[in-house]
């Protein structure tokens, strides 16, 4: 069956898949979906070429994607991507978060990338079009569940020979999801990357590119070894410097009410959870935001003297995690005295809430995608 799903600017050609998965499986899955483990039915896919530029966007089948060993996505690693997610609201609707945020951070990436990528509208409608045949997957939001969405784009034209692919794909695939990590209930422990760092000036820090990730396989095995969930990075030139972790943003909530979370020096990923948080905690909870340079020692001795009462991780994924332990080859810093306190939950809360409409959203960061 072949359908169309007419946008403003692009029409998608829809091509239904013939074996989806039957509702009971579906059922079944939803109840309890993990994380980035199962794949809805259809997936979008758009072509890129150097002499028509966007075309051939489909909703197609679940599926391989046809791309030659010698692609530049392979090759030389030309490959940028997003993550943001759909949520079902009361009255099932579904909706996503700050869009236009990851558009233009998907863009930024590309750019750094040398990857042509879709503008505001074709990435929304790329959203919509998946979700108009794919609406049935999206979780009922109890447990926060939701459709994590997966936009990304790779080179594929085949050449073994350093240059920008003439030919891009753009797609979008979605993975129902539950919880990321263990949530407040379960604050996570944190090794000190002191070998390993994720960014150097310069570098590719501030896109959101495989590279970044694949980079942080060692630190996470290592902190796996030692109990630990997350890797903590610290800046390439001092490692002095207080960095993210290795999926999500850091924040320190203090004993005279700021909340601090290290600054963007050209080495950090623009979290729009991160983004977010710092709006909320200004304008609903009198917090000071305060984007600076925070040390390593600054926060063994913060800690200590309580001027560090909470410590929490942030993302579009995980949205909060509370932070434990801080462990280290020469030293342990044990978790704030607050950990999992009252400014981490009401801002999980308040974030949350707004997502999954739960709460007016009185600065128009929801977008619906299906009704």
């Amino acid at each position: 069956m072949k359908g169309m799903t007419a946008t403003r600017d692009a029409i998608f050609e829809t091509r239904r898949s013939t074996t989806p998965a039957p509702a009971a499986a579906r059922a079944r899955i939803l109840a309890d979906p993990g994380f980035g483990i199962h794949f809805t039915d259809h997936m979008v896919t758009a072509r890129w070429t150097a002499d028509a530029g966007w075309h051939d966007a489909v909703v197609g089948p679940f599926g391989p994607l046809p791309i030659l060993p010698g692609a530049a996505a392979l090759q030389y690693a030309q490959q940028v991507f997003e993550g943001i997610k759909a949520y079902r609201h009361a009255d099932g609707s579904v909706w996503t978060f700050r869009p236009d945020r990851n558009a233009a951070r998907l863009r930024a990436s590309a750019e750094r990338f040398f990857l042509p990528a879709p503008d505001d509208t074709l990435f929304l409608n790329s959203l919509r079009a998946l979700l108009a045949v794919d609406h049935d997957w999206v979780p009922e939001p109890e447990g926060e569940k939701s459709l994590y969405l997966r936009p990304y784009l790779i080179g594929t034209e085949q050449f073994l020979g350093v240059r920008p692919s003439p030919e891009v794909t753009y797609g979008v695939i979605a993975s129902p999801s539950g919880a990321y990590v263990g949530g407040l209930a379960q604050p996570a422990d944190v090794w000190l990357s002191e070998d390993v760092v994720r960014a150097a000036p310069g570098g590719t820090g501030e896109a959101k590119c495989g590279g970044n990730y694949a980079a942080g396989l060692g630190p996470y095995a290592e902190a796996k070894a030692h109990g630990c969930q997350q890797t903590l990075f610290l800046d390439a030139e001092t490692r002095t410097w207080v960095e993210e972790f290795g999926g999500m943003n850091v924040m320190f909530v203090t004993s005279d009410n700021r909340l601090v979370t290290p600054a963007l020096t050209g080495t950090i990923l623009h979290g729009i959870t991160r983004a977010s948080l710092l709006q909320l905690a200004a304008e609903d909870f009198g917090l000071t935001a305060e984007e600076r340079r925070v040390s390593i020692a600054e926060w063994r001795e913060c800690v200590a003297d309580g001027t560090f009462t909470e410590v929490f991780a942030c993302g579009t994924a995980a949205v909060i995690t509370p932070i434990g332990a801080l462990k280290a080859r020469g030293f342990d810093v044990p978790a704030a005295r607050d950990t999992a306190g009252e400014v981490t939950r009401a801002l999980r809360e308040r974030l949350t809430d707004i997502q999954y409409g739960r709460v007016p959203d009185t600065r128009g960061w929801m977008v619906p995608l299906h009704d």
